[in-house]
């Protein structure tokens, strides 16, 4: 078993990672930047080493720096969490060169899943449907063409990266040019890698995952699907497990498509395929996430396996207890909430939280680094909390959640709760009809 593990993150899963590393009676190391300095993870931990400065890129994003952090601190081992480097191929050969064990896949199959275009071509290789558009880089000139063939709408997407950054979605000829252009731009500032490819645009379509853990003995297990349909801009706001759309059958196709894949590649430890589930209940695959999920906690609820434990085990060379299908019991609804102001076109809201109540009750989690007296900085992703709900059914979950937001309180920020709230309450998502277009068509509604 692993003995140090250096947690290469911040925030709330920097909090969630430490926790289940002392779980397993682990000594944990954080990381931080200046910005950082007095945060949760920080006081949780059992050393901690500065960074650098508050940007990203002079401290989180500095893999010299995370890598003699955990030499100089004794560490065997480094959980990257989401985000930052955790899905970054020279990070984990940084790892490996240094006899540190990464918490998640190889660098190779980093780096083929990372890679959008390769991931398509090794996805269809493992029969698994893919979403009709190109495979190689896509000029302009061969867009038009695409478009042509597979007809309008059509999304122009980065091949590197995520979090909706080199996207955009066209709907005419005409605009393929400058649309192009500015994704292109996009996607080189943010992941320094400009090439685009063409997807056919499914709509209404519907984001569902599957979540896996897969060990290094070739045994799979996955945990059932995350429904993610609920988004803004391609950046999800809430989930849910199971998903209302999916049947028994069509559940056990999406699962049975993500072994496939798992196997095909030499997957090892937590990953998510993500799929678009089109309104004749046939699904294409989207892209992995080679990593943990933000929406890890419903698919924990669910099954009763805590994923960042397993994550743990497996790198420490452990077999899964389990393999095929978890079983799973009840629902689980998660909220993000996002210090932002939704009356702003989601405009970022750093500042100082005067005032922080956490819901209790049962089947109420709560995954945060925030307490009272707590300054949100500017640098980093604006997501401030989860609440995570779990109860036998739906309509108890859903019940469940109004009631833990309505008792969560955030004074001295802007925050999305209010937001998800009047989602909750909409007829479309109590319905379990609504598709990645219902938030903007909810948003567009007077009030």
């Amino acid at each position: 078993m692993l003995r140090r593990v250096l947690v290469a993150n911040r925030g709330e899963i920097a909090v969630r990672i430490i926790r289940a590393v002392h779980e397993l009676g682990l000594e944990a190391v954080a990381v931080y930047s200046t910005a950082d300095a007095d945060a949760l993870h920080v006081r949780m931990a059992d050393d901690a080493v500065k960074l650098g400065p508050p940007s990203a890129s002079e401290s989180y994003l500095r893999i010299p720096s995370v890598i003699a952090a955990a030499a100089t601190t004794g560490c065997d081992a480094i959980h990257p969490g989401y985000g930052f480097l955790a899905e970054n191929p020279d990070f984990v050969e940084a790892c490996v060169d240094n006899d540190l064990v990464f918490v998640g896949p190889s660098a190779d199959v980093m780096r083929t899943m990372g890679d959008k275009i390769s991931a398509r071509v090794a996805m269809r290789e493992a029969g698994v449907p893919t979403v009709p558009g190109t495979i190689g880089a896509t000029t302009p000139a061969e867009a038009h063409a695409a478009a042509e063939e597979i007809g309008f709408p059509i999304m122009l997407k980065a091949t590197a990266g995520g979090g909706g950054k080199g996207m955009r979605l066209v709907y005419t000829d005409e605009e393929i040019d400058d649309a192009h252009a500015a994704a292109a731009s996009e996607a080189g500032a943010a992941f320094g890698d400009p090439t685009l490819y063409v997807e056919k645009v499914l709509d209404p379509a519907r984001h569902v995952e599957i979540q896996v853990i897969c060990d290094t003995f070739g045994n799979v297990l996955t945990l059932g699907e995350r429904e993610c349909s609920i988004q803004r801009r391609h950046q999800k706001l809430i989930e849910e497990t199971p998903s209302p759309a999916l049947d028994p059958a069509l559940r056990e196709e999406m699962e049975s498509a993500a072994e496939r894949a798992c196997r095909a590649v030499g997957y090892v430890n937590a990953g998510t395929f993500e799929f678009l589930l089109g309104p004749d209940n046939t699904f294409a695959f989207i892209e992995l996430n080679a990593r943990l999920q933000v929406e890890h906690p419903i698919s924990e609820l669910c099954t009763g396996i805590d994923l960042v434990r397993t994550q743990l085990e497996v790198a420490a060379g452990e077999r899964l207890p389990l393999t095929g299908r978890a079983p799973r019991r009840g629902h689980a609804i998660e909220i993000r909430l996002n210090a932002e102001d939704p009356e702003r076109d989601f405009m970022p809201s750093p500042g100082r939280v005067t005032r922080f109540v956490a819901p209790l009750g049962p089947g109420v989690r709560v995954d945060t680094f925030v307490e009272s007296g707590t300054t949100i900085p500017p640098f980093y992703d604006s997501m401030i909390a989860k609440l995570v709900v779990w109860d036998t059914d739906r309509a108890s979950a859903i019940a469940r959640a109004e009631r833990a937001l309505e008792e969560t309180v955030v004074d001295g920020v802007p925050t999305t709760r209010e937001l998800a709230l009047s989602i909750l309450r909409s007829d479309e998502f109590r319905s379990g009809v609504y598709s990645t277009s219902t938030l903007a068509e909810l948003m567009a509604v007077p009030a």
